[in-house]
């Protein structure tokens, strides 16, 4: 743990010509109270190995320090490596930075082990990165939850309930593996530059899924059925095979449409079309 104060963020951000970059989806949140708040939302980090992915200037990173967390940051700006190098100074042993894209990045590979991913994740990568450790062939899965920051409208989708309008194929991934919710909501005017959303931060567990199910399969389903939502299943799913007499098989009325059926009925499709494989 540092000793010496570190200085205001506002501070760091000057000293070495930050600005934010649109390229990059980046969104500064200085309000180090709410930082705080951020970092305790998976619970203690003490001794914990945390991933992160894009940390800029180091905001979230140093609150993750100071809750004695052993922090893997992935950042592919380098005009932050020099204020990200600071805090590694200042927390000698608690941070390792990686510079390079986090698409491409083997996070477990990189953590060493089981961790927590928490994050303010870029806008514009936030949402496959999601889908990327959410269809991990391996399950359980190497990470023990997700923290993350995404605009409103994709947190929504992350939690919906059948029959909304944000529920769909991000809704039904998240849920069938995880507990997901909303734990915060930030405003837009929180972040330096403001962005034009509102945010909101997710929280997501993983859970025991349900087995003889390939995410594979699972994706093709939901695919077809949300692709083309506003038809009737018999015509969105008739291209998957097996998946017409799975609807019969399970008395699931083939005239409904994809946004009405829940979670589990989707598992059970799907778990029939593998089973005849």
């Amino acid at each position: 743990m540092t000793s010496a104060p570190l200085p205001p963020l506002r501070e760091v951000i000057a000293a070495h010509g930050l600005r934010a970059s649109k390229a990059l989806g980046q969104n500064f949140l200085l309000d180090e109270q709410l930082l705080d708040r951020i970092a305790a939302i998976p619970g203690s980090l003490a001794g914990e190995r945390v991933f992160e992915v894009g940390p800029g200037p180091g905001g979230l990173t140093r609150a993750l320090l100071r809750a004695g967390a052993r922090v893997t940051a992935v950042e592919r700006d380098a005009r932050c490596l020099p204020a990200l190098a600071e805090l590694a100074v200042a927390f000698p042993g608690q941070l390792e930075v990686i510079e390079g894209d986090a698409m491409g990045i083997d996070a477990e590979a990189a953590c060493g082990g089981p961790a927590h991913i928490v994050a303010n994740l870029p806008y514009n990568v936030g949402t496959a990165l999601l889908v990327g450790w959410l269809e991990s062939a391996q399950w359980a899965p190497w990470w023990k939850s997700a923290t993350l920051m995404f605009q409103a409208e994709v947190a929504e989708r992350i939690v919906a309930a059948p029959g909304s309008d944000a529920f769909g194929r991000l809704a039904i991934l998240s849920q069938w593996r995880s507990e997901a919710g909303i734990a915060m909501k930030v405003h837009r005017s929180a972040f330096t530059p403001p962005p034009k959303v509102m945010s909101a931060i997710v929280h997501i567990v993983p859970k025991d899924a349900a087995e003889g199910v390939d995410v594979r399969t699972l994706g093709r389903l939901t695919a077809a059925a949300f692709g083309q939502r506003r038809k009737m299943l018999r015509q969105s799913l008739k291209g998957i095979a097996g998946a017409l007499e799975a609807l019969d098989a399970l008395g699931i009325d083939p005239s409904r449409r994809a946004e009405t059926l829940t979670v589990e009925d989707y598992v059970a499709i799907a778990r029939m079309i593998d089973a005849r494989v």
